[in-house]
């Protein structure tokens, strides 16, 4: 297999992925948790819409488009497909797999490669199918109070783009980091204090920590979904220095770029 075609290495790495059963567990679970919590959120402004005062019932669009995902939603999503990333590198290294891959396919970043665009392929599907099915969730719970929106409300399009590509970006992330650290449960750690923890840390008082909170992927992510950046009505404190819906695409862009070169470069330059 030394001469593998690049559709052959496409195929063993879909092949590798789809033969976890953790896989599936993971994806499973994760999707009906994400797509219960939005549910959840949209069955909870239904029932209390009756004692909201005047002013949010105003805005009680705003609040149905929040609801099609959720904050919460997007904190489980990140942290599933990042795992589910990590897996594809840290799960070959922890059974020794990578050494008989290595030994069929020398071409190391050809292989890693592969890998890459199937973990991406499989992960923006994954995304476009939750997303999908928590927006009609949510919309239809919503319906009963004539707050639902639809897909060519302002807004709805990039809140619905920008989720769903929050799950490949996350899982080339967890698989950059998991081609630098090779352990399982410490991957697992540095996914949860990069991806989830940093972003509660940073604050945006100041210009230069603005910028650091702003060039992180859920942040990135609340940018693109907030359609009323800075002007909300259910906003409490505004943002002291904005970003703008182009960087936060940037950011986006970066972070996948970044994390799947570093996953090809240190594969390639590191022994088993």
């Amino acid at each position: 297999m030394t001469d593998a075609r690049f559709t052959d290495l496409l195929a063993a790495e879909w092949l590798k992925l789809r033969s976890l059963r953790s896989t599936y567990w993971a994806l499973g679970i994760g999707a009906l948790t994400v797509v219960g919590f939005n549910a959840n959120a949209a069955r909870n402004h239904y029932a209390n819409y009756p004692y909201m005062p005047a002013d949010m019932k105003a805005g009680y669009v705003e609040w149905a488009l929040r609801d099609a995902f959720t904050a919460a939603a997007a904190l489980i999503l990140i942290l599933v497909c990042a795992s589910v990333g990590a897996l594809t590198i840290v799960g070959e290294y922890a059974t020794g797999l990578i050494r008989t891959t290595f030994a069929a396919v020398p071409d190391r970043r050809a292989l890693m490669a592969a890998k890459v665009t199937v973990t991406a392929g499989v992960m923006t599907g994954y995304g476009a199918v939750v997303v999908g099915a928590s927006f009609a969730a949510t919309q239809a719970i919503l319906s009963g109070r004539g707050a639902d929106v639809p897909v060519s409300h302002p807004g709805v399009l990039s809140l619905l783009l920008a989720s769903a590509l929050l799950a490949p970006v996350s899982a080339l992330v967890g698989m950059g980091l998991g081609a630098v650290i090779r352990h399982g449960a410490t991957t697992t750690g540095a996914i949860t204090v990069v991806l989830l923890l940093l972003p509660t840390f940073i604050t945006d008082r100041y210009a230069w920590t603005a910028a650091v909170r702003n060039a992180l992927p859920v942040n990135a992510w609340s940018r693109l979904v907030d359609v009323t950046y800075g002007e909300s009505a259910v906003r409490i404190y505004p943002p002291h220095y904005p970003t703008t819906v182009t960087s936060s695409w940037v950011v986006f862009a970066a972070w996948a770029a970044v994390a799947a070169v570093v996953a090809v470069v240190v594969v390639d330059r590191r022994d088993v």
